[in-house]
């Protein structure tokens, strides 16, 4: 059945220790899920963990392991299901950000970039999801993709590779699963100021850069926060809502996306010029 509310509803959230993991955690607390929370972050998710108790809240499970590691996965599940039973509501939160040009990137970064935010949300959807089934009581997943799930933003190849991919899983899920009652929402959010921000990795420009620190700030500027989109995650579970855009940018681009191919594909010129002109200053005054 839809999940209208998260009242003793138990939720699995990856990625719950910092971001929009971390407050999408806080939020199902206060709407009283019964949470299990993972993170490659231990301390962190310990420190989440133990601040949901403190107010009350119902952390029923947390482990600190890598959801690339299918083992791991595999492992967390068979506790959880031996413990508690089958969950109902699966929240794919974790993630990575690599980007650079076709020329920096090397397969290592590809790699990454696929194990992390694909191979993870995957092994995450095989471990919980046939259990889901198998308790006929309904239930509902979140995949957490991205605008560069939607746009060809510049330099977000392996990025996007990971991202369009999750968002073709979720696609077909929202099909396949409503056989058995189970929602599917995607949620591709735009610009959010959570860790990623000061944290992305982009190959071959150096992030310190005067040019990079004012394009970051520019982002940050008009970022929302994290719990705005936790908030917006949980609405789109109760309304069983599959696509959820985080903010108007992200909902306009979608716009013109479908609609009107060249005003698009400019933005797209623009802002992949950019990104040269930057790579380019700082290869000549590279020592």
């Amino acid at each position: 059945m839809p999940i209208t509310s998260l009242r003793e509803r138990k939720c699995l959230i990856t990625g719950a220790a910092s971001g929009i993991g971390r407050a999408v955690a806080m939020a199902a607390a206060r709407q009283g899920a019964a949470l299990f929370l993972t993170d490659v972050n231990g301390p962190l998710l310990d420190e989440v963990a133990q601040q949901i108790r403190s107010t009350g809240g119902d952390v029923r499970m947390v482990r600190a392991f890598d959801i690339s590691d299918a083992t791991s996965v595999e492992d967390f599940a068979r506790a959880v299901h031996e413990a508690h039973g089958s969950l109902d509501v699966v929240m794919n939160v974790a993630g990575i950000a690599i980007w650079g040009s076709i020329a920096a990137l090397g397969e290592e970064h590809w790699r990454r970039c696929i194990d992390v935010n694909l191979m993870g949300p995957i092994h995450v959807l095989r471990c919980f999801v046939p259990p889901m089934i198998e308790a006929k009581r309904g239930g509902h997943v979140v995949n957490v993709s991205s605008a560069a799930g939607l746009f060809a933003l510049p330099w977000h190849a392996a990025y996007s590779a990971s991202k369009f991919g999750l968002r073709g899983v979720s696609d077909v899920l929202r099909f396949d699963l409503k056989r058995f009652r189970i929602g599917v929402t995607l949620v591709c959010p735009g610009a959010v100021d959570t860790g990623l921000v000061r944290t992305v990795q982009i190959v071959g420009i150096d992030t310190a850069a005067p040019d990079v620190v004012k394009m970051r700030t520019r982002f940050q500027k008009h970022a929302i926060t994290p719990e705005r989109v936790a908030v917006q995650i949980l609405d789109g579970i109760r309304k069983n809502r599959y696509l959820v855009l985080t903010s108007p940018d992200v909902r306009i681009g979608y716009w013109f996306l479908r609609k009107f191919a060249w005003p698009y594909e400019l933005v797209m010129r623009f802002m992949n010029d950019q990104l040269y002109a930057i790579a380019k200053r700082q290869r000549r005054s590279a020592p």
